[in-house]
């Protein structure tokens, strides 16, 4: 299973036991009894077969009834997606080949059982008083919202600056390309930033997720500091990929695959978008094709616009494209024409300023 499924997974399984749910509320009222626990979010024949001893029950989830259940020994499984506690006190019997780093008993059969039936696994520890959730093995420890809001507000004061300085770059960008200057370091530079907001941005959706119903206020923190990023950096990409334009999928997954140091490496990044930097050096010229400008042209259809890419070829060329030569792309009227010339000039016009004024 690859990384970004496991992710999926986890985040999945986090906002079922995010702070607001009654799953959660189920675990903390154990926690707070001082009474262990292990809780199997899944049931299956994979999971029957470890399963010796206790008792079927089959009956609707509540945070009470989990709470009493804990109390005996023996693990307690769910139903995935209703949760409905299905059997309890039953003694979980995984294979011991399974590998495991976790030295307490109930964490090792937890780690060993998430591993073995793919089910995530709840292990509440009396004497470390921890809740720990192990998905596909791995350990996610589930902190209280006060300490995940501390966590948070930290990455999204982060967030701020690195917006802050991705909104400089681009805008720097922008002028470099009306004036037909840019280097692939400046392009290099803003897909860098972007990068950066997006990982960043992916740190705080997990402790959105994790943090339930505490955490709307900082979604909506999140919504409003990434707004547009995602299609500025399709746009970006298409701007500047080397070769075909419809092979863009295909760098941004690359993109993605990008580590933290190989993306602090601007050479990378270059060519992560199919550029060659020989002997390292970023200073030498690259043209956009003109789709991020385009993009700031009002109401302009996408799909108009990939024509007028497709014709021209070069943000230059449309640029010193008049309004007859704009008509001569297929479906273009003259009014359409005329508001794309004026549009053009106009986001020209500002890119000066906001960079020279």
């Amino acid at each position: 299973m690859d990384g970004r499924r496991l992710d999926e997974r986890r985040r999945a399984t986090l906002a079922a036991v995010a702070p607001g749910t009654p799953l959660r509320d189920g675990l903390e009222r154990i926690l707070r009894g001082q009474t262990g626990a292990l809780v199997v979010l899944g049931y299956d024949e994979a999971v029957e077969r470890l399963c010796s001893g206790g008792f079927e029950l089959d009956v609707e989830f509540s945070a009470p009834r989990l709470r009493e259940l804990a109390k005996m020994d023996g693990a307690i499984v769910l139903r995935s997606g209703d949760h409905r506690i299905v059997r309890a006190a039953v003694h979980l019997v995984p294979d011991p080949r399974i590998p495991s780093d976790e030295s307490g008993t109930r964490h090792r059969t937890a780690q060993r059982v998430s591993r073995q039936t793919g089910y995530p696994v709840v292990s509440i520890s009396k004497s470390m008083r921890i809740i720990a959730l192990y998905v596909d093995g791995t350990r996610h420890l589930l902190e209280e919202s006060a300490a995940i809001l501390s966590k948070a507000n930290q990455a999204l004061a982060t967030l701020e600056r690195y917006r802050q300085r991705l909104d400089e770059v681009t805008r720097a960008l922008s002028a470099l390309e009306i004036e037909d200057v840019v280097t692939l370091r400046d392009m290099a530079t803003v897909v860098q930033r972007v990068e950066m907001v997006r990982r960043i941005a992916g740190e705080i959706e997990d402790y959105v997720v994790e943090l339930g119903t505490d955490g709307r206020l900082l979604a909506l923190q999140l919504d409003e500091l990434v707004a547009g990023l995602e299609e500025e950096r399709v746009l970006i990409v298409r701007d500047y990929l080397r070769g075909r334009n419809g092979e863009y999928d295909e760098v941004l997954a690359a993109l993605d695959r990008l580590s933290s140091a190989e993306l602090l490496d601007l050479a990378a990044v270059a060519q992560a978008l199919g550029h060659t930097v020989p002997g390292g050096s970023l200073d030498g010229p690259v043209s956009p094709r003109g789709f991020r400008l385009l993009g700031r042209v009002p109401r302009l259809p996408r799909g108009v616009a990939d024509r007028l890419v497709e014709h021209f070829g070069s943000l230059q060329k449309l640029l010193a494209a008049s309004v007859d030569d704009l008509q001569a792309v297929g479906g273009l009227g003259e009014a359409r024409a005329r508001g794309i010339r004026e549009g053009l000039s106009r986001v020209a016009e500002s890119s000066l300023l906001e960079r020279y004024g």
